[in-house]
């Protein structure tokens, strides 16, 4: 499983660090070379858009394995762009 923190560092700042988002991508299909993963992603509210935290689940069908983890992580992140999101 591949689990992924955003954080907001204001001004460059470890020190003012907050996470704003997770995304949790699981492989279903036993490693294969084309796989099939489940993903939840969840964000804190963004007080900029008026967005309230969230949660979304969903799958990044049919994905080539044998790229970089960019390209899975580039499909992950369209499909959640696409995704019903619940309001925490």
């Amino acid at each position: 499983m591949l689990v992924l923190t955003i954080e907001l560092w204001p001004a460059g700042s470890s020190a003012l660090r907050r996470p704003i988002g997770t995304m949790h991508i699981g492989n279903e299909s036993d490693l294969a070379n084309v796989s099939d993963y489940r993903v939840i992603a969840m964000q804190t509210a963004n007080p900029l858009t008026g967005e309230p935290p969230g949660i979304a689940q969903f799958r990044v069908l049919a994905h080539a394995r044998r790229q970089r983890v960019w390209a899975l992580l580039q499909r992950a992140c369209e499909e959640a762009m696409m995704a019903d999101w619940t309001d925490l």
